[in-house]
């Protein structure tokens, strides 16, 4: 382990971070909102924070190992969450103490989109907007611009992309170099968000909450400027721009740079998780908008079937958007999109969840056993794409799947411990380990009523479903820490 190594590398993350926190601090001056000290004491924090560890080692030049790159994504994701947590700590609107400002940074950065804020519309437009900025810095990862700018400082970043992006797809490269790598990612979410923007806008939004719910959208975050989420806007439009794009930001991100660079929507066509994540969103769909009709939640079949598509593809995405409380609709619809969530969208998207991908080997690995107990001399293959896949893969799913199971499970009965009752303690793990937002029972609007205790399980869940698992839990095994 290399001490001054990591040391050097938070110390510059920290200022980089810093950085972001200039356009919230021009915002509330602008619209004069009462948040520029909260702002620019936080601004200041964070960057003396940051010098203080770099200077007395901004010398050292060595290589990160594995092993630091997953302490620093793990400690920087950890003291990412403070620090941006620390505008919602000082400022006097929102009041917030110190548990719900780390809560809500965390949800932000995570991608989780749970929130203990009531009253969204009357908050601030510098708190209003950099609760939006918070998603789509996390939606890609911090770690990724920084490893985009951070071989200009004589730091290597492979190491880092590695324990960020952990997974079946994490050895691949779109490019020979991990900072064109990077910068290639940032580019295709950039025009995204873009896109996303000026669509919402066309669609009737104004400019604010056009980039707003741009930088919430493509990052799969599901925070809003509204209490009401989408459905404030009331509007058809605004939402199947909403349905398009989170749609596309469940996709590989490799695909759509490889489309992009092809020019054809083929890599689309061919890919089998693509595929499966369709097949996935259009079958939920139809038995949403099946069930809701049948049992006539709805007075029109327009509204069925704008509401059923609209929420069976947010909550499926992991996106958390809501136009009307899915929680109380009929029969089993709650418990199918919360489980649906446990799937989540495609690796290497910014979607929560198992991932598609996962899903659909471990859907081929069931069907494989259950050949061989006809044939048990046969050879089954499991192939992807028409490619067989080795067998330490199949493992290597087989065991993130376990994992997750038994973090869920140990979540779910912690949060029971502090007194909630099974229903909102279950469905608080499952949204908040799936990065998905809302949940059933008393979280099914807001986590405003979770006691402290909760909260910082459901922080250490949203973590745990933002680095997938294994990069936190690599930490806590021995033999991480032997030479």
């Amino acid at each position: 382990m290399q001490l001054v190594v990591i040391q050097r590398v938070m110390g510059l993350l920290l200022i980089i971070f810093s950085t972001t926190l200039l356009p919230p601090i021009a915002i509330s001056l602008i619209y004069q909102d009462g948040t520029t000290r909260a702002f620019s004491a936080a601004y200041m924090i964070t960057l003396i924070t940051g010098l203080i560890l770099w200077l007395p080692v901004s010398q050292v030049r060595r290589d990160i190992r594995l092993r630091d790159g997953f302490v620093i994504v793990t400690l920087f994701w950890s003291m990412l969450a403070l620090v941006g947590a620390l505008p919602f700590a000082i400022s006097e609107q929102p009041t917030m103490v110190f548990t719900d400002a780390f809560f809500e940074s965390m949800s932000g950065l995570s991608t989780t989109g749970a929130t203990v804020l009531t009253g969204i519309d009357e908050l601030p437009e510098a708190v209003r907007y950099y609760r939006q900025q918070l998603q789509w810095l996390g939606g890609m990862g911090i770690i990724v611009l920084a490893v985009a700018v951070m071989p200009m400082l004589g730091v290597g970043g492979m190491q880092l992309y590695r324990a960020e992006t952990p997974g079946p797809i994490k050895d691949n490269k779109l490019t020979p170099r991990i900072t064109e790598t990077a910068k290639a990612l940032w580019y295709i979410y950039v025009g995204l968000t873009v896109a996303c923007a000026l669509a919402y806008w066309w669609a009737g939004m104004d400019p604010i909450d056009a980039i707003g719910h741009s930088f919430s959208t493509i990052a799969i975050g599901g925070f809003s400027t509204h209490d009401q989420s989408l459905g404030y806007f009331n509007s058809v439009t605004i939402e199947l721009v909403a349905i398009v794009f989170m749609l596309i930001a469940g996709v590989n991100f490799a695909l759509h740079f490889l489309s992009w660079r092809a020019r054809s929507i083929g890599p689309y066509l061919r890919d089998a998780e693509v595929k499966a994540y369709v097949a996935i969103i259009v079958s939920i769909c139809a038995i949403s908008v099946g069930v809701l009709y049948y049992t006539d939640t709805y007075e029109t079949w327009q509204e069925t079937l704008h509401h059923g598509i609209f929420q069976a593809v947010s909550i499926a995405t992991t996106t958390g958007y809501t136009t009307t409380g899915f929680h109380w609709w009929p029969l089993f619809l709650p418990l199918l999109l919360i489980t649906a969530s446990f799937i989540g969208g495609c690796a290497g998207s910014t979607a929560g969840g198992i991932k598609v991908i996962r899903t659909l080997l471990l859907y081929k690995q069931g069907k494989r056993e259950i050949f061989r107990l006809v044939h048990p001399d046969a050879l089954f293959p499991i192939k992807i794409g028409g490619k067989p896949l080795p067998d330490r893969v199949i493992n290597a799913v087989w065991g993130f799947f376990s994992l997750y199971v038994f973090s869920f499970t140990m979540l779910s009965l912690a949060m029971g411990a502090t007194g909630l009752d099974m229903v909102t303690a279950f469905s608080a793990v499952a949204a908040c380990l799936n990065n998905m937002g809302p949940g059933l029972g008393d979280v099914s609007a807001n986590y405003a009523g979770v006691n402290a205790a909760g909260k910082w399980v459901l922080c250490v869940a949203m973590l745990l479903g933002r680095l997938e698992l294994f990069t936190l839990l690599v930490l806590f095994t021995p033999t991480f820490w032997r030479n």
